[in-house]
């Protein structure tokens, strides 16, 4: 077992995955958090495994405040405490704003919102005890800028953020850092329906020429939880290629 342990919500794919495998592999004990990809989560523990990594899988839908409980319970039960939090769990949809429903905004805000507070207010505690931890915060660039036909998405992004900033001034006395990383266009399985023309026009629109990748997310993940940041929290870090500045 290893001295650091990180909770990462959402990890079975996309940013979560590449999250989870880089904390495994600088010797963190990672929980991975699914709710509804368990071939995936269960491979990815797997492939891990097989590198020498510590890690378990836990399937939990975070929207639920008992479940995220149980996640955060999980993890002191396995492995005595909480590092790391990664609240990285979350959906998106692309809607004009009158065709969106009720029931699909109180999805995305659960989601992407509340669970956030689910798996933070249940962290928190155990950090508390510690005199220390790190909460990362997965919000969007477009939480910062606002994305037309994605008002639920960018809403519940925004609240992230703020979110992200009221805790860090609450918790910096406690040793409890709290930081946000507001990805751009990252290719993931949340870009397979756009087509080649129009990831072109994405593209050229940001001044980097470039999409960003899960791996991106990772690596600025692994430095906020390093000792490296030891001095930033409350910040809002957007890997976009300069697509928002």
């Amino acid at each position: 077992m290893n001295n650091k342990t990180a909770v990462i919500t959402g990890a079975s794919r996309g940013i979560g995955k590449a999250i989870a495998e880089a904390f495994a592999k600088n010797n963190y004990n990672v929980v991975i958090n699914y709710n509804k990809s368990e071939v995936d989560a269960q491979e990815l523990k797997e492939s891990l495994t097989k590198q020498g990594c510590v890690c378990e899988i836990f399937k939990a839908d975070v929207s639920i405040y008992s479940k995220a409980k149980s996640l955060i319970d999980f993890c002191i039960e396995k492995y005595g405490k909480i590092d790391t939090l990664i609240n990285n769990a979350g959906i998106s949809q692309i809607k004009l704003f009158t065709d969106i429903s009720p029931s699909e905004w109180n999805n995305m805000i659960n989601t992407n919102l509340s669970g956030v507070f689910n798996c933070s207010h249940n962290a928190v505690k155990y950090m508390l005890n510690n005199k220390s931890g790190n909460i990362i915060n997965i919000s969007s660039m477009w939480g910062i800028d606002g994305a037309s036909c994605e008002v639920h998405y960018s809403t519940a992004k925004a609240g992230v953020i703020g979110f992200t900033k009221s805790l860090a001034k609450e918790l910096g006395l406690s040793g409890i850092r709290v930081n946000c990383i507001a990805p751009g266009v990252i290719m993931t399985d949340m870009m397979k329906d756009f087509s080649d023309e129009d990831l072109l026009l994405i593209k050229n629109d940001i001044p980097l020429n470039r999409f960003g990748t899960p791996e991106d997310v990772a690596e600025l993940a692994l430095f906020l939880a390093s000792d490296k940041a030891k001095n930033i929290t409350g910040q809002t870090i957007s890997t976009n290629g300069g697509q928002v500045v």
